[in-house]
């Protein structure tokens, strides 16, 4: 089976050209485009579609940026909660300034932060709202909509779109976006259709859903992998019943855009006196995925890879507190309508069984974790806890080394070395002796590798870890969950903590 399943230059092309055919649609002077997903960095994306560019979204935007400007949504209840996005680490204010430097980078115009569901009360809001205008961000307030969802009429009025500030834009696509779901973008954008309509703009409104993939099979594991992702929300992908009965043609969608479809659409054909032009929330989307498929085999193995991350992810998830029973149950069901295992998973077992081998050997390693990764090659290497250094260090150190041919023996950082840094942490930071974690040993690595050859080469190949498979057989403290993910590799664990310490940094 090949690698790559997924053409990311025929996407962006593809779906350039369909923005631009939507923008000069229907004689309107500006389109509302709301980004669902991640506009930048879907990982997601990447893992489920083998060759898809994580950025490529951004880069599409990028080939229209003369013809767009951006505005970014932040629910105001997610500043209060410090709401996190889980593959960052970060929280979702600070997303947003993530945002706005990405964007920039790529020469998109940044026209405003809006704070939806705004409440007076709020000092972390009002906190976040003021440093952004200190720094030059326009920023704007809005409030919970009177009468939505069910009374139209109130919604479509001064009352209740109205009382919204009005936006100044000024580009034929302005991109609603936002750092995660339920952040206002789709209520930012019929308020603007609103205040565009009463000054006698027309305008118009679509959606940029990547999954589900609309022209793809419901039960596709590409598109169960999108209902894994989302078991939290409960999320749950159907058949578009009204695309089915407008034109005959079965395309799939998900539960919150077919429920909320019949309101959107009168909502839409209020303000604009119009029949709608969209018979269904499929007709409403821009998304062309599914074309830039190209081995649908290698795009279903990866799914299902996908679909048993997120489950093992769901388990640690519920054993640290974070979901319910009902979507570590979920996460279950769907692996178990695919028939897949967590041993499915290639890294899973090597790291068990060695964990299991060093217990029955001796009753020191009792407390041994393990870790295995998966080589770029296949080749499978592990590393174990010590006095010395966690899991994850040890195989990050193990994997480099045997990527350069080096003897297992070999000392990449002395000895000593280590020493030092773990007496220093304990004698004057006076933190409790423990073992280093992965970002210390990769900074003695670095430091290292300005006298030590060995280690100034297999510095080298660290990059070429992004994108490898790693298991745990212990929940990782936060800090090398990050350092893995920055290393671009994608880490599963056994939900199990190193110690019943109830404080686990």
């Amino acid at each position: 089976m090949g690698t790559i399943g997924f053409d990311a230059e025929k996407y962006i092309e593809e779906q350039s050209k369909y923005i631009l055919k939507r923008i000069n649609e229907g004689h309107s002077e500006r389109l509302y485009l709301e980004f669902g997903g991640k506009l930048v960095h879907d990982k997601h994306a990447m893992r489920v579609l083998p060759g898809f560019d994580e950025n490529a979204k951004i880069k599409l935007l990028h080939r229209v940026k003369d013809q767009a400007e951006i505005i970014i949504c932040i629910y105001s209840g997610d500043i209060t909660t410090s709401k996190t996005r889980a593959d960052f680490g970060i929280t979702y204010d600070l997303e947003v300034l993530r945002l706005i430097d990405t964007f920039r980078k790529y020469e998109l115009k940044i026209n405003s932060v809006v704070v939806t569901r705004y409440e007076d009360d709020a000092p972390a809001v009002n906190m976040f709202l003021n440093k952004l205008q200190r720094r030059g961000v326009k920023t704007y307030k809005h409030r919970f909509t009177k009468g939505y969802p069910t009374d139209v009429d109130t919604i479509v009025s001064d009352e209740g779109y109205g009382a919204n500030p009005y936006i100044e834009v000024e580009k034929p696509l302005v991109v609603v976006t936002g750092p995660g779901g339920g952040s206002g973008k789709l209520a930012t954008c019929l308020s603007q259709l609103y205040h565009d309509y009463k000054r006698g703009t027309k305008v118009r409104y679509a959606k940029f859903e990547t999954f589900p993939i609309w022209n793809i099979p419901l039960k596709h594991p590409v598109n169960i992998a999108y209902e894994a992702a989302t078991a939290d929300l409960r999320d749950v992908n159907m058949i578009d019943s009204f695309h089915l009965e407008a034109y005959g043609e079965t395309a799939v969608n998900y539960n919150r855009d077919l429920e909320v479809f019949p309101v959107v659409k009168r909502i839409i054909e209020k303000i604009t006196g119009e029949e709608s032009e969209y018979k269904s929330p499929t007709d409403m989307g821009v998304n062309r995925a599914g074309f830039g498929i190209i081995d649908d085999e290698v795009v279903q193995y990866a799914a299902c890879q996908e679909i048993i991350r997120r489950y093992l992810t769901a388990l640690c998830d519920y054993k640290k507190g974070k979901i319910d029973d009902a979507a570590l149950e979920r996460s279950k069901l769907l692996m178990d309508n695919l028939g897949l295992k967590v041993e499915d998973r290639t890294v899973v077992r090597p790291a068990r069984d060695y964990a299991e081998c060093k217990r029955n050997s001796d009753e020191r390693y009792e407390n041994v974790v393990v870790m295995s990764l998966e080589l770029p090659n296949g080749a499978i290497v592990t590393g174990r806890s010590s006095r010395r250094m966690v899991a994850s260090a040890a195989v990050v150190l193990n994997a480099i080394k045997m990527m350069c041919g080096m003897a297992d023996g070999i000392h990449l950082i002395s000895p000593n070395v280590l020493k030092g840094i773990q007496d220093m942490k304990t004698d004057i930071l006076r933190r409790e002796k423990a073992s280093l974690h992965c970002e210390e040993i990769l900074s003695a690595l670095t430091i290292s590798a300005t006298t030590n050859p060995s280690a100034e080469v297999a510095l080298s190949k660290l990059p070429s870890l992004r994108g490898c498979q790693a298991h745990c057989t212990a929940i990782l403290s936060d800090s090398d969950e990050q350092t893995l993910k920055a290393l671009g590799i994608d880490v599963t664990c056994d939900p199990e903590y190193i110690t019943n310490n109830l404080y686990f940094g």
